[in-house]
């Protein structure tokens, strides 16, 4: 915050929270606190804003006083606070009790073995930096990858390859493109976005994941299949295939806009990746550590053994080794423990294999487990204020009640009904920072409202599905306070918020085509006919705006060519 208006309207945002703040609490000071089902038991809430509108305030002072001052941290503390204060109906002793425990938040929301997961991956990261792996691995991307289309191309295919999990695609991605799109000085937000994009977007339209597995469990009953109705919704699933569509031609016609512009300009012309003066991981990128003796097998190799040990972890959390199919093994396993598992396998086998290579002194291996601590620390924080902010939201005010609530009522728009989905569906996303919260809740809902059973109903409930996956999906990945949009600013070695501002125009161009593809398809009902029109808009759009932006930048493009034409030779 360090511009005066800034801090302005920082303070004005603030100040008008903490009257909003005041007035909630006369107004509901003794109001009778609602009941709700809670595990088939009727339990009384603490507090008479859970299941109102309310109980998304929280994220919404978080994420506004993010967007105002740019800095997250103090941001998600303030939306933590809020959250508490409603939960402990204004009593300060017990706000600071509950905020102290820890006990309504993120206990309940978190799981700790993907901060596990982290630290694995991170010391994994350094120690093939050391070793000498990346920097042979960017030689060679260099020599191979002729063009920054192809640099941006190839960070979309590997993440297109990794849709087992959105936490493993973007950390595992970001490791092993840094140093290729860094050699074509293409913007670590830049970087961030693909990441991002070729991450939940992939994973939810991808049989075989962690996400098919949660999608099929939320809708799964006597009468629907979960598994066959994911698989039917996916080319109705418009934001993420829209988003993978957006990727390739923004790639290959070389499109930036907004943010992202000066992003992108400033890597191209000005040598400076990151724009911005923060650098999170900073020492982190130490490519040439290694480098008389690194081979490019020296990344490539424990990648795919930590791919490898990950969907092993996954299926053995399922039961896959104890006579469970493969497909059930996945719809049942635990995405975090499993993850640890293989991360921690392939760790194991990452130190053996550089000692007996010789690429790396033992000493010098073990500076690799407190530097790999250490560069997670900004994204285990964040996560963990994250997790706290929707555990407040989620089980102490009851926010998802409210949302299941103003579902239902719009139950008699039925043609129209995949686009009213989407939109709520992205507006709690964005609210909650999380999809897959959002699309448990909301899935339910849409197999209810529509009758499956019924054939005149049944392709509805596909394209229902597809809008509350896709809804969920773009919420989450424009939320600052998403932990896969965490995860992504962390693989690209981003600076979180630089990710959110650039990635957000972008985000809201797919969803806007992604709205009036679902409205399209609420009257034709066909996946070929309306996925063609929903392609042929997105391209359409990206030309369009390609002309606005290239007619009001002629000079930056021509600067930007340029610089592109000098790294060419």
């Amino acid at each position: 915050m360090e511009k005066k208006s800034t801090k302005i309207a920082y303070l004005v945002a603030l100040g008008v929270f903490v009257v909003l703040l005041v007035v909630l609490g006369i107004t509901f000071k003794g109001a009778p606190l609602p009941v709700f089902e809670v595990d088939g038991e009727m339990v009384e809430a603490a507090t008479p804003f859970a299941g109102t509108i309310w109980s998304l305030l929280p994220p919404v002072v978080a994420i506004v006083l993010a967007l105002i001052s740019k800095e997250v941290y103090s941001s998600l503390f303030i939306g933590v606070l809020v959250g508490t204060l409603l939960y402990t109906q204004f009593n300060p002793w017990n706000t600071v009790i509950e905020i102290a425990s820890g006990d309504l938040g993120i206990v309940a929301n978190a799981d700790f073995s993907i901060v596990m997961f982290l630290v694995l991956l991170g010391i994994m990261v350094d120690l093939m930096n050391k070793g000498g792996g990346s920097a042979a691995f960017g030689r060679w991307a260099t020599k191979s990858v002729k063009s920054r289309a192809g640099a941006q191309l190839m960070t979309m295919l590997l993440g297109v390859l990794i849709f087992v999990d959105d936490y493993f695609n973007c950390l595992t991605v970001g490791a092993v493109m840094r140093p290729v799109t860094e050699s074509h000085k293409i913007s670590r937000a830049k970087l961030a976005y693909v990441i991002d994009a070729t991450a939940a977007p992939v994973c939810m339209i991808a049989p075989v994941s962690s996400w098919a597995a949660a999608v099929a469990g939320y809708v799964q009953s006597d009468s629907v299949n979960g598994i066959e109705l994911f698989i039917k919704q996916i080319p109705y699933n418009y934001y993420c295939l829209l988003t993978l569509v957006m990727i390739i031609v923004i790639s290959l016609l070389n499109i930036d806009y907004g943010p992202m512009l000066k992003h992108e300009y400033n890597a191209q012309v000005k040598d400076d990746l990151f724009t911005t003066p923060e650098r999170p991981f900073a020492g982190a990128d130490d490519y040439e550590e290694g480098k008389k003796k690194g081979s490019v097998l020296d990344l490539i190799l424990p990648v795919i053994v930590l791919i490898a040990c990950c969907i092993t972890g996954l299926i053995y959390t399922g039961g896959f080794f104890d006579g469970v199919s493969f497909i059930d093994a996945f719809a049942d396993c635990s995405a975090g423990p499993g993850l640890c598992i293989g991360s921690l396998i392939a760790l194991v086998f990452t130190f053996v294999y550089f000692w007996l290579r010789g690429a790396i002194s033992f000493e010098k291996s073990m500076e690799s487990i407190p530097n790999g601590f250490i560069q997670m620390i900004a994204p285990i924080l964040i996560l963990c204020l994250a997790w706290t902010l929707c555990g407040v939201t989620r089980y102490g005010l009851y926010s998802m009640d409210f949302v299941s609530a103003a579902m239902k009522g719009a139950g008699g728009l039925m043609n129209i009904l995949p686009a009213i989905i989407f939109i709520i569906g992205a507006f709690i996303g964005f609210a909650t920072g999380t999809s897959w919260g959002t699309i448990g809740i909301m899935a339910p809902i849409v197999v209810n409202v529509f009758n499956y059973d019924d054939p005149t109903q049944q392709t509805l409930c596909v394209i229902g599905l597809a809008a509350a996956c896709a809804g969920g999906v773009m919420g989450d990945h424009c939320s600052p306070i998403s932990d896969t949009t965490i995860m992504a600013s962390a693989g690209a070695h981003c600076y979180h918020l630089n990710h959110v501002f650039t990635q957000l125009p972008y985000a809201i161009t797919v969803g806007v085509v992604s709205f009036v593809s679902f409205l399209i398809a609420g009257f034709i009902q066909n996946a070929v006919i309306c996925l063609v029109i929903g392609i042929v808009l997105m391209i359409g759009t990206l030309l369009v705006i390609k002309a606005i932006v290239s007619k009001k930048h002629t000079g930056i493009f021509a600067e930007m060519a340029e610089a592109d034409k000098a790294l060419a030779k």
